[in-house]
C-alpha cells in the first residue's frame, strides 16, 4: 500500500537565497572595509565598548591595526562608530562589540579582550 509521505522541500530555492545572502555579505564587507580604510588607513579591527562616565552613558571606540596597535584620532573613532551603528542597527550596543574588517563580522566582544587572538593588557 501506498502511504502518504511528506515530500522533500525543494532545496534549489534555498540555495539561491543563500547565494544571494552571501553575495550581499561580501559586497557589504568590501564597502565597509574601503570606508573604514578611508577613515583610518590600516584598520583591521574595531572595538566598541559602552562605558558610564559621571552617570552619563558613553561609548569607547578603539581602531586597531594588524598588530593590535591603536590607530587614528578621536574624530576617526567617532566616524567609525557612526558608520558601524548605521550598518549594524539591530546590534546590541549595550554590550562590547568587535567588528573584524577582514571578515565583516560584528560579534559581542569578551570583556578584557582587545582582539580575538587574546588579551593584550
Amino acid at each position: 500500500m501506498n502511504t502518504p509521505q511528506p515530500t522533500r522541500r525543494l532545496r534549489a530555492g534555498l540555495a539561491i537565497k543563500g547565494a544571494q545572502a552571501a553575495r550581499q555579505h561580501i559586497t557589504r564587507t568590501a564597502v565597509l572595509a574601503r570606508q573604514l580604510d578611508q577613515i583610518a588607513p590600516g584598520v583591521v579591527e574595531v572595538l566598541i565598548t559602552p562605558v558610564t562616565v559621571d552617570d552619563a552613558p558613553r561609548t569607547h571606540v578603539r581602531l586597531l591595526d594588524a598588530l593590535g596597535l591603536p590607530l587614528a584620532d578621536r574624530e576617526a573613532h567617532g566616524a567609525a562608530l557612526r558608520l558601524l551603528r548605521h550598518v549594524f542597527t539591530p546590534a546590541d550596543w549595550t554590550v562590547p562589540q568587535r567588528y573584524d574588517v577582514r571578515t565583516g563580522d560584528m560579534t559581542p566582544a569578551a570583556l578584557g579582550m582587545d582582539t580575538a587572538a587574546g588579551a593584550r593588557r
